[in-house]
């Protein structure tokens, strides 16, 4: 089976297949949250993130929490639709994170700005994967229900809608390139849609992270192609296009030992998903090279 490998499980001498998706039984016994995972695991360091993003009709918004080894980055990024303003900010010093995750809450908390967020059910897809030495996990949610409020210079929006939960930890690769789409939608036959789409990380032929939420229910999905950050193509032909709104989060990190090239999108979808057509849909694209 291709993109099969024998993965050997810490402190039992059995092996245990990858990849590996979720939830259910066969779970690898490696170091895998919400277990302890070591700071360092076959040359590479550890790596932990989570995203959560809000997609909506009059605002967008992401949040997210990155800790590479030691090194820590707390990130948000608002965009209002209205206006088409992109309010956002990355921390990288020490002291009091801008974003705080815990469980469903999300709380973002900086100068001028404020967010509360407590998320719903979805029903999760999880996955472990090769990834040269190492590993990559990851569990994921799109169709989120989320409520809150939102507070920026003076300006207050009322969250009440939908949006998508990434949580994500292993070795990776230290040097690992992807691109990725997440994002939520109804088909022109009235069906609620969302989408995790992935090519470069976590993407072996079966059992990735790939997925598609139809009525809430994931389904895996086929290899996908990306088409630079304007669309995505499945192998029935047909393709996601992307719509950019405007909204560009993107930077270039160097420091050292770890380097990172970064492009997120927030925007609008259209044409059809793995063979369903778009009534609407709303989400991000993003391009990522890392050496970590």
């Amino acid at each position: 089976m291709a993109g099969l490998i024998q993965a050997v499980r810490p402190g039992t001498g059995q092996s245990g297949d990858l990849p590996w998706r979720g939830p259910g039984e066969g779970r690898p016994d490696l170091h895998l949250p919400p277990g302890p995972m070591p700071l360092f695991r076959h040359g590479v360091m550890r790596k932990k993130w989570r995203y959560v993003a809000f997609f909506g009709d009059e605002v967008m918004l992401c949040a997210g929490q990155a800790l590479i080894g030691p090194f820590k980055q707390y990130f948000w990024s608002l965009w209002d639709r209205a206006n088409g303003e992109v309010i956002e900010h990355t921390k990288l010093k020490p002291g009091r994170p801008e974003v705080q995750m815990e469980g469903n809450y999300v709380e973002i908390s900086a100068d001028g700005f404020k967010a509360s967020l407590v998320l719903g059910h979805a029903e999760p897809i999880e996955s472990v994967c090769p990834s040269g030495r190492g590993w990559g996990w990851t569990r994921k949610r799109a169709g989120v229900p989320m409520a809150g409020r939102v507070e920026a210079d003076g300006r207050t929006w009322q969250i009440d809608g939908l949006g998508f939960d990434d949580e994500s930890a292993g070795y990776q690769s230290r040097h690992t390139t992807w691109s990725w789409s997440a994002g939520i939608g109804v088909a022109k036959d009235g069906r609620d849609l969302g989408w995790n789409l992935v090519a470069g990380i976590n993407d072996p032929l079966v059992k990735s992270e790939r997925a598609i939420w139809v009525d809430g229910v994931p389904i895996e999905l086929e290899p996908v192609v990306f088409r630079g950050l304007d669309a995505v193509g499945f192998n029935d032909g047909s393709q996601l296009e992307f719509n950019f709104g405007g909204a560009e989060r993107k930077r270039h990190d160097n420091f050292g030992l770890i380097r990172s090239d970064y492009i997120h999108r927030f925007g609008t979808f259209s044409g059809t998903l793995d063979g369903i057509e778009l009534e609407r849909g709303a989400g991000v694209m993003e391009e990522h090279a890392a050496v970590w």
